[in-house]
């Protein structure tokens, strides 16, 4: 698997609870974009010539806020550039103020067939208190644009929000459920992230989030319901119908090879049988500049030592219920690859059920993915 992420850094208006690397302007030349686009895909491609394009996914950001053109101009580098799989999955967010029926139909025809919107609450009060620009009723009315036009839609939702009871959740996922027609679903806990303004007004005690035990409740609420909807919980916050995957994100999780470009895009590239970690300049305005001179915008690439492979192969791939090929972590970290891991610890939490390793898989059960982070602790001490 090969994937490319294409990253656009504008939006409308920035979210509370976001830290990804997003702006505001009111200037935006597309036709700059689109150039410099263009000439760090053909720089990156120097690297990867062999590689087989399986996804690309536009992220941000708001890409709906791109024009359909620009959309179409980046594809046709890249299908110039890289073999593409018969079956490549090209992915858009989008945000429900910026979805409109006609300019839905010209990214389709630009070559998007995959969707992502973020929709996040479907009811006003907490809409207003995430910072969204949308409501609940333009939510809907751009769900039904997206899944009118695209086989495959997926929608973000964020649960655990300040006074959120179990019930209220429960119906609002219901809710999510009945219009999820293609069958995928986003679902992530609100968490606090550092630099954003969620972190200043928690801090200053504006509002609280739900305890560690609603916490637990909710998310095992969460997949219950889904899977009496037929969809299972593939990864720790996304629930698909099978064969409704996100094959671009599943890239990730399996530890494959992708290319990030953009501003403040990241990647993860083999070359030589080494792997190295990419990463470009985060400034929208730096990276344009960068690009312009020098053809790209990316810092010096970094080698992944063994241990790192590992340590990374076991954070991306545990998320996931089908959990990691022991092939792959000798891949990554060596035959030995389990002498730096806590052998006691593995024992007491196999025991407990909270994992599974064979000599074919290392799994995390459902209940050891709310643990995740605890796990990953104790048998790397």
């Amino acid at each position: 698997m090969f994937g490319l992420y294409i990253h656009w850094p504008y939006c409308l208006s920035k979210c509370p609870y976001c830290d990804f690397n997003s702006h505001v302007s009111n200037t935006i030349s597309h036709e700059n974009w689109r150039r410099a686009y263009a000439k760090e895909i053909s720089h990156i491609a120097e690297f990867t010539p062999d590689h087989l394009v399986t996804s690309i996914y536009f992220g941000g950001g708001t890409p709906s806020l791109m024009e359909p053109k620009s959309i179409a101009f980046i594809l046709d580098t890249i299908q110039s550039k890289w073999r593409m799989a018969n079956d490549v999955e090209i992915t858009l967010e989008a945000n429900p103020t910026s979805i409109e029926r006609q300019k839905f139909e010209d990214f389709k025809e630009a070559g998007i067939n995959r969707v992502s919107v973020g929709v996040q609450a479907l009811n006003d009060k907490d809409l207003k208190f995430l910072g969204r620009q949308h409501s609940a009723a333009d939510a809907k009315a751009a769900l039904e644009i997206a899944y009118n036009t695209f086989a495959r839609v997926n929608f973000d939702l964020i649960y655990a929000r300040p006074g959120q009871t179990e019930t209220e959740w429960e119906f609002e996922l219901k809710q999510a459920l009945e219009l999820a027609k293609a069958g995928h679903l986003s679902l992530y806990q609100l968490t606090i992230e550092r630099g954003t303004a969620f972190e200043t007004m928690y801090q200053r005690k504006e509002f609280t989030l739900p305890d560690e035990d609603l916490g637990g409740a909710l998310y095992e609420m969460t997949g219950d319901i889904a899977a009496s909807y037929d969809l299972h919980n593939y990864e720790i916050s996304n629930y698909a119908r099978l064969g409704e995957e996100s094959q671009h994100n599943l890239t990730y999780w399996r530890y494959g090879d992708y290319a990030g470009i953009g501003p403040g895009a990241h990647g993860r590239l083999t070359i030589n049988d080494q792997k190295f970690a990419t990463r470009t300049h985060r400034a929208p305005q730096i990276w344009l500049d960068n690009v312009e001179k020098k053809g790209h915008g990316y810092h010096d690439f970094t080698k992944v030592s063994q241990n790192e492979r590992l340590l990374e192969c076991l954070l991306m791939g545990l998320r996931t219920a089908e959990g990691i090929k022991i092939e792959k972590l000798k891949q990554e970290g060596g035959a030995d690859w389990m002498s730096i891991l806590n052998k006691k610890k593995l024992e007491e939490l196999q025991s407990s059920g909270y994992i599974s390793l064979s000599t074919q898989h290392f799994r995390v059960s459902s209940a050891g993915r709310q643990r995740l982070n605890r796990i990953l602790q104790d048998i790397l001490d």
